[in-house]
């Protein structure tokens, strides 16, 4: 699975995307959409590389390119990643390959192109493409412990756990792409002690850190993927954070699962990570001792080999008091997302099993991905035991749950000897205090 676009020694003549602890270097190439700031420009497909975009509408116009690459980069030029998405792996690969050649040391095209590259700090990002359906999983097991343990101490995990990649059907319309900013949610909760509930804004605003993997080609309804298909079709992944409002989310999830304690906001990175650039960062995967091995239909030799990833994630908060101190975010926790308990195409061929269709673009959530150590929590529930045990943050504040004005950071490297580094740039929201009725 690993070519020359993997090459830990490849550099290329954009300076910036040879730093070390860049995210986009020449061995990444993620695709995101954009236009320039302040201008009223159509959206454009355009690849990270440094600190730079490569504009593939000015790069389709004033660069010559190899034989096909016409074809792929036309939909691209007009903002339209879908036709790539939907593509099979050789196309996409061929297209990764002409990209990473074109922008590495000593090419040839690199006069051509120094004219259309955008510097990062003057474009306005949109969402990658039009995301038709969503789903959010329950794949982090140390967050379903862990928060399962604060209602069900005895019994954390409910039985299927183990046996079912569980999933509900979030809201599209309301994901963003970072930086985002989203008024705090208001709803139905009971606050304790009470005999009815309260309807008003939300009082338990939460985080989720969760990884969320663009679908490829999909699924024709009725045709469930096998593992095999959905290894293949996955196109790539993002950072995502599953905002929450915890006391609405007690109050309506029972009997029928989350609603408008999820449907209020969800953000993304912007620049979708490709399944190809995370070959390197592929590892087993396996269940510890005395757990139930999945079933067949969520089996592969391929899956046992190389399913799990290796993701480095990272939470920081920033709030408002800190913005006017002028102190940086600060750290939350540290969790890998190799600690999941299934695996994308576990998620893929599952979602399918029933006859369901996945379509291009589709966004799949992978639930909170925290670590199995104390502090590892991917969210605030976690990481103050449910509101009894506050973060200590500087200047004194805490914080049980988010207040008016916080800022949250996801970010997320790969790192292994022999492999270049890649990122996936950061996945930024801030809360709005809650609209006033009638406002």
């Amino acid at each position: 699975m690993l070519d020359a676009t993997h090459d830990a020694a490849l550099s290329s003549w954009v300076e910036s995307a040879n730093a070390p602890d860049t995210d986009f270097p020449v061995q990444n190439l993620p695709f995101g959409a954009f236009r320039r700031k302040g201008s009223d420009e159509k959206l454009r497909i355009g690849v990270a590389i440094g600190d730079r975009i490569l504009d593939l509408k000015l790069a389709r116009q004033q660069c010559p390119w190899g034989a096909g690459m016409e074809a792929l980069l036309a939909p691209l030029a007009e903002g339209d990643l879908k036709p790539l998405m939907a593509a099979p792996a050789a196309t996409r690969r061929h297209l990764r390959s002409a990209l990473s050649q074109a922008l590495a040391e000593g090419s040839e095209q690199a006069p051509f192109l120094e004219l259309c590259l955008v510097p990062m700090a003057q474009a306005e990002m949109a969402l990658p493409c039009a995301i038709g359906d969503y789903t959010d999983f329950f794949t982090g097991i140390h967050h379903a412990t862990a928060v399962g343990k604060l209602f069900r101490p005895d019994n954390p995990l409910m039985p299927n756990y183990k046996w079912v990649p569980i999933a509900y059907h979030g809201r599209a319309s309301s994901i963003g792409v970072s930086p985002q900013s989203f008024v705090r949610p208001r709803g139905q909760s009971l606050p304790p002690g009470a005999d009815a509930p309260r309807f008003g804004p939300c009082q338990r605003l939460d985080y989720e850190l969760e990884m969320g993997v663009f679908v490829g080609a999909g699924n024709r309804q009725g045709e469930p993927m096998d593992m095999a298909q959905a290894e293949d079709d996955w196109f790539g992944m993002v950072l995502l954070n599953d905002w929450s409002a915890r006391d609405i989310q007690t109050w309506e999830y029972q009997p029928l699962g989350p609603f408008l304690a999820k449907s209020f906001a969800t953000t993304i990175s912007p620049w979708i990570v490709t399944r190809e650039a995370l070959e390197p960062f592929r590892a087993p995967f396996s269940r510890p001792d005395g757990d139930p091995q999945p079933l067949p239909y969520l089996d592969s030799p391929a899956n046992r080999e190389r399913g799990q990833i290796d993701i480095a994630l990272q939470v920081l908060i920033q709030t408002e008091a800190m913005r006017t101190q002028g102190l940086a975010p600060v750290e939350l926790s540290r969790s890998n997302f190799r600690d999941a308990y299934w695996t994308v195409a576990q998620m893929l061929a599952h979602h399918s099993s029933g006859g369901c269709n996945l379509q291009t673009g589709d966004l799949l959530g992978t639930g909170t991905q925290s670590g199995p150590l104390p502090g590892q929590g991917g969210s605030l529930l976690e990481l103050s035991m449910g509101g009894k045990q506050p973060v200590a943050l500087p200047g004194g504040e805490t914080r049980s749950f988010l207040q008016d004005g916080d800022c949250l950071i996801l970010r997320a490297h790969c790192l292994r000897d022999g492999a270049r580094r890649i990122g996936f740039g950061e996945c930024s929201g801030t809360v709005l205090p809650a609209l006033t009725p009638g406002a």
